[in-house]
């Protein structure tokens, strides 16, 4: 199965690709299914239960908002983020909401919204059941759906939203099916990847794409490079970004040799800041891990001599290629597996993604994506009161920071190391299994125990 850029990297809104993202798809999807299949007519109120890491962190990361806002018609993409607490009110205030497609029905969040804390569906600890209901409170329709990471959404049967997969030239599974492709044909990881994606659409709309995601990067960046205040939520987390923009801006680049790191700092911060604000970012592979692509990125396009948008091009199709692999392989969801899936696959993808456009060979592309994994396993996802914010936006910053080291790493060598990628991925998954679920993005373990929430 081919994963696309396009699947790799989505626009939505934050705070979280599986808490808000996939939700949101997963109630689209079963409002348009309620219209497709002649329901509307007899709907006359909703039903919505969350399980798992949805039902213990759901609140902090908003999935509450983002189900009603998918029931309603709304696309992640799409949606506007400063239209959300108007909506929300609306909602709230007429007990009511407009189904996609179909007629207003009946919606008290409190009363038609439940969180499970204690209990999960058996696929995937990011599970939720939805259920039409007639006027005497009878069931219509039920759905469920699983939200298992980056904004992917599945149901019980395995089947991804979207349509179907057409065949591309190059398949690749594996890391070594990915080097031995390379090796035959001679290309490069990103022009296979390329040529995987001219397969499934025209070279201009793949072009245009590509380049759309890394202008919402950088629109992502400006923005949270640019506001100030509290973050919402209840910690009461300062913004830092743009304060850090303006002292940097003031001091110059002086005469410290690791100003390049302040930079990628910044950048990295300012997405995750803006991420969890709510704003609109890149899933890269996720929104808890966003802002380490698009820092690393920025690297590249600021200190690289001779950066362009085809090197921006090459950035962002090797990073999906690798993050296809951990997608197929493992896990990049923190409900799953914990942070090692998120900003562990982010350093890995950004990592293979600098050793490309810095002159990579094959070999020494899949090297750093291994050493960008293989520093963060065991990574644990506990988010402090269940909001992406502590010790998630850090934790970029540091991600993006061991991608340069990484990809340096293996760019100093020949391609040749004992532990290859596709080990490590089995390794974090194994790790993943292993974890206790308190630590995969569940808020009762780690940090999220121990820091009073103040």
């Amino acid at each position: 199965m081919h994963i696309s850029v396009f699947d790799i990297f989505k626009i939505g809104i934050g705070p979280s690709s599986s808490h808000t993202v996939g939700p949101m798809r997963a109630a689209y999807r079963f409002a348009a299914r309620l219209a497709d299949e002649g329901h509307g007519a007899r709907v006359a109120g909703i039903r919505v239960e969350l399980f798992g890491s949805l039902g213990h962190t759901g609140k902090g990361h908003g999935t509450d908002l983002a189900v009603m806002l998918g029931l309603e018609g709304e696309a992640p993409d799409l949606l506007d983020p400063d239209v959300v607490p108007g909506r929300i009110a609306k909602i709230t205030q007429t007990r009511s909401l407009t189904l996609h497609r179909g007629g207003q029905v009946t919606f008290v969040p409190a009363e038609h919204l439940v969180f499970h804390r204690r209990e999960r569906l058996p696929l995937h600890s990011n599970g939720m059941r939805f259920r039409a209901l007639d006027a005497t409170g009878a069931p219509v329709l039920e759905g469920i759906y699983y939200s298992v990471g980056g904004g992917f959404v599945t149901t019980p049967d395995g089947a991804l939203a979207g349509g179907p997969n057409p065949a591309v030239p190059h398949p690749f599974e594996t890391a070594a099916e990915l080097l031995s492709r390379c090796q035959d044909t001679g290309l490069s990881i990103a022009t296979l990847m390329y040529e995987n994606e001219c397969a499934q659409r025209p070279e201009a709309e793949v072009r245009a794409g590509i380049l759309h995601l890394w202008s919402t990067m950088q629109g992502c960046i400006d923005r949270g490079c640019a506001r100030e205040g509290i973050l919402p939520g209840g910690l009461k987390v300062k913004r830092r970004a743009a304060a850090m923009r303006r002292k940097m801006r003031a001091d110059g680049q002086g005469r410290d040799p690791l100003v390049a790191l302040d930079w990628v700092h910044l950048w990295a911060l300012a997405v995750n800041e803006e991420n969890a604000a709510g704003g609109r970012v890149v899933t890269a592979p996720t929104n808890g891990a966003a802002g380490i692509v698009p820092a690393v990125l920025s690297y590249y396009r600021t200190f690289v001599p001779n950066a362009d948008d085809e090197g921006t091009m090459r950035f962002l199709l090797t990073a999906a290629a690798i993050a296809s692999l951990y997608k197929k392989n493992a896990s990049i969801s923190g409900a799953e597996v914990g942070c090692q899936g998120e900003v562990g696959v982010a350093c890995s993808m950004a990592a293979a993604a600098l050793a490309e456009v810095m002159g990579g060979t094959p070999e020494q592309v899949e090297n750093a994506a291994e050493i960008g994994m293989e520093h963060n396993l065991g990574l644990t996802c506990d988010p402090i009161g269940g909001l992406v914010q502590v010790p998630c936006i850090e934790r970029n910053a540091m991600g993006a920071t061991k991608a340069l080291n990484a990809a340096r790493l293996a760019l100093s060598g020949d391609g040749t190391h004992k532990v290859s990628l596709d080990k490590v991925i089995a390794t974090m998954r194994a790790t993943g299994a292993d974890m206790s679920t308190k630590y995969k993005e569940t808020s009762r373990g780690g940090l999220a125990l121990n820091i009073v929430e103040c």
